[in-house]
């Protein structure tokens, strides 16, 4: 009978199949064989839904990657290494071996790679460069005016599809555009770009990690609404200790260091002070927040005089504007965050007492969860990641800015919720939370790639956000009980 109200206390099939079981037991057959048969029948019922639970966002983020990536569909010129020889080449057999050439690109890695790979072909051939430019149009107009008092302008000019567009080289007649040799042309999508998707992933980050704490706060039932302003605050903190304590454009390791601490420091106790609010004062968190995201913005800006603080040394830039293997470095970090957030959400004492908090506060605290610290601890934990959120944020820029995070609480909270985790609580996954945030930085590209204006992009997230919210509201609804 034990192993049958099992089975009742989660029904997923039909009243035939209990009554069928009750008969069995009723007449005095041993159906405990037959009981493991209908529960595995079950089991393979629901495993469609868990496998959309657990897994739809990723495939809706597939679908909007494939959206954008059509919409997005034009004529792109090949980059890089590979391109600089294809051009090369097509040089090498449109004028011989003793053209005089010119390569002239803009600013940029690719390019630079570029001009590395032309160069490569160009001297494994024995063609006579003219020599290579890698700046603006001004260098270019410098490098040809050079050329042309010796009497030796370039034959033909290896060029990118942006460097082609020079006005420089139609003062030129030797230089007409069909001596412009420029990458052969694909079609390719504008959103698949390396440089495209490397920046996706690289803005995402800084949300992601804030959502981070986010999530384990949505997960206790409760909610933040000072994380872009405390993101602020730990912006000029960091960088206005560094300015006026730390010797400014000279400081040292050190000091960046002590300014990065100090501003997590001023975080962290953000949070605690709300975290005291709502578990001693017993506010809720919602006003306890609002009220913190007045303060923090309002200590940002006393701090920072309302300016924009610069003179940081170039060594603050590493963290968040620097990379590793290609991959910026605030990508590396989320991608650390989210690792250790799931093994603890998943794998340890301290993910379990929060799901338990939040699907029953008065069970967890009966069952010897004390309730109140936890909470205590997950409101200090998101402001200590909003103000790394707002490190990163400083280092990218180079810069700390009283107006940096505005909006970003509601971003946040999207991603949070599009990834999966329920508003009421209990509910939630990290890696969903990854996904959503995502999701939504994949919908704001595809819409600034096709020029769609900013009042009509708040309507599409904010109708996303509705709707994510609507869809957990009708999966509980429906969710056996």
């Amino acid at each position: 009978m034990h192993a049958t109200g099992a089975v009742f206390r989660n029904p997923v099939g039909p009243d035939t199949v209990y009554e069928a079981i009750i008969a069995e037991f009723k007449a005095g057959e041993d159906s405990s064989c037959n009981i493991m048969v209908i529960r595995n029948a079950f089991t393979d019922q629901r495993w469609g839904r868990r496998l959309l639970a657990d897994y739809g966002m990723v495939f809706v983020l597939l679908l909007l990657m494939i959206t954008f990536s059509l919409l997005t569909l034009t004529r792109q010129s090949s980059t890089g290494v590979d391109a600089g020889r294809d051009v090369a080449a097509r040089i090498i057999r449109q004028y011989g071996t003793t053209a005089r050439i010119l390569i002239a690109v803009p600013f940029g890695e690719q390019n630079r790679k570029f001009a590395a790979g032309a160069e490569e072909v160009f001297g494994t051939a024995g063609v006579k460069l003219a020599g290579t430019v890698i700046g603006t149009p001004a260098d270019a107009r410098a490098m040809l005016e050079r050329l042309a008092k010796t009497g030796e302008l370039p034959d033909a000019v290896a060029v990118t599809d942006k460097s082609s567009q020079w006005a420089v080289f139609g003062r030129y007649p030797q230089l007409s555009p069909d001596r412009l040799v420029e990458p052969s042309q694909s079609p390719w999508p504008v959103f698949l770009k390396a440089e495209n998707l490397l920046g996706v992933a690289s803005q995402t980050a800084i949300y992601a990690i804030i959502a981070v704490g986010m999530t384990m706060v949505i997960i206790i039932r409760e909610i933040d609404l000072s994380v872009g302003s405390v993101l602020a605050l730990a912006s000029v903190t960091a960088t206005a200790f560094i300015r006026d304590f730390g010797g400014g454009s000279t400081a040292s390791l050190a000091a960046i260091c002590a300014g990065c601490f100090l501003a997590l420091g001023v975080t962290s106790l953000a949070g605690a002070l709300n975290g005291v609010m709502l578990t001693v004062a017993r506010l809720p968190s919602f006003i306890v927040t609002l009220a913190m995201m007045l303060i923090a913005r309002g200590l940002a800006q006393r701090i920072s005089a309302q300016q924009s603080i610069g003179d940081i040394p170039a060594a603050f830039r590493w963290l968040g504007g620097g990379s590793l293997g290609g991959i910026p470095n605030p990508v590396w970090l989320m991608l650390m965050f989210y690792a250790i957030a799931h093994f603890v959400m998943g794998r340890t004492v301290f993910g379990r007492v929060l799901y338990a908090i939040g699907g029953n506060p008065e069970a967890a605290r009966l069952c010897g969860i004390r309730v109140q610290w936890w909470r205590f601890l997950v409101f200090t934990l998101s402001g200590a990641l909003s103000g790394l959120g707002g490190i990163l944020l400083s280092s990218r820029l180079n810069a700390g800015d009283p107006k940096y995070g505005e909006m970003y609480e509601l971003e946040v909270i999207a991603a949070v919720v599009v990834g999966g985790t329920s508003l009421m609580g209990g509910e939630g996954r990290m890696f969903g939370t990854l996904i959503g945030a995502f999701i939504i930085a994949v919908i704001r590209n595809g819409m600034n790639l096709l020029g769609v204006e900013s009042s009509s992009q708040s309507i599409v997230l904010g109708s996303v956000l509705l709707l994510a919210v609507l869809a957990d509201q009708i999966k509980r609804r429906w969710q056996p009980a």
